[in-house]
């Protein structure tokens, strides 16, 4: 029997944090058996990884972890969101789904074919969407007994000019948005991440992209799982579409650190 190495990390951080750091998109590796699945040719693959990956967001939780008074955990993501995508409802609660990108994409970031019509989502849904989540709904559990509460923080890039799958594509585009939820985002997390996130250049709200990520478990069930997303502009750290990052890594850093510490 083959053994599937897991598609995702558990870094451990100071055992009194209740911080997790959660890294779902930064990956590009893609399984051969799930290539096969992609109708892209190799090339025009790369494009949509360039387009799609929220490049070197890894790095920027790694570097904040490592200069944060207290370290945080990790859960970062191994594979690229073209694999499944893990922040997604896998259900038709989905709003995703009207573009073609629910927890399985079958379209591109230009509303592209990605995968042919018809295709079975189910084997992908069980080997990496569940273990995903089961692992991740454990690793808040694990905070909430160690520290009495759990504080995730979603990062996550975009672009500077907005790609044709997006559905709310016509509001700002500041240099930090913050992603909230109006269950698990009490006030003192979001002022926390205004203030550790100015040195950046201006913070928006829930624009271009709203809402954060907590399991399924605790969602609108528990308020002592607290959660934010931090959207931070390519532009501000990176090279786009898909290139090398630059200083901006470190100011980056700095900022969700200083959240980390605040919280």
């Amino acid at each position: 029997m083959t053994v599937v190495p897991p598609s995702f990390d558990l870094l451990p951080g100071d055992p009194a944090s209740p911080v997790i750091l959660h890294v779902p998109h930064s990956a590009r590796e893609i399984p051969d058996d799930v290539r096969s699945g992609i109708v892209l040719d190799d090339a025009a693959l790369e494009r949509e990884l360039d387009h799609i990956t929220d490049a070197h967001t890894a790095t920027v939780a790694e570097e904040a972890a490592r200069v944060a008074e207290v370290t945080p955990w990790r859960f970062v993501n191994r594979l690229s969101r073209l694999v499944v995508d893990p922040e997604r409802f896998p259900d038709e609660r989905e709003e995703m789904l009207a573009v073609g990108m629910g927890a399985v994409y079958t379209r591109t970031t230009h509303k592209d074919v990605l995968r042919p019509d018809g295709f079975d989502a189910g084997p992908l849904i069980e080997r990496y969407f569940h273990p995903y989540a089961s692992a991740m709904t454990e690793a808040v559990s694990d905070r909430l007994a160690a520290t009495g509460r759990c504080v995730i923080v979603d990062v996550h890039s975009y672009p500077t000019t907005p790609l044709p799958y997006e559905l709310h594509a016509d509001g700002p585009r500041p240099p930090v948005c913050l992603g909230t939820d109006p269950f698990h985002t009490p006030p003192a997390l979001l002022d926390a991440a205004r203030e550790a996130f100015a040195r950046c250049g201006e913070t928006g709200l829930d624009s271009p992209f709203a809402g954060t990520y907590v399991p399924l478990r605790y969602y609108d069930r528990r308020a002592e799982v607290t959660a934010l997303m931090v959207e931070i502009r390519r532009d501000t750290y990176m090279t786009e579409p898909g290139g090398p990052a630059h200083e901006g890594v470190a100011r980056l850093a700095s900022a969700l650190a200083s959240l980390v510490d605040g919280v």
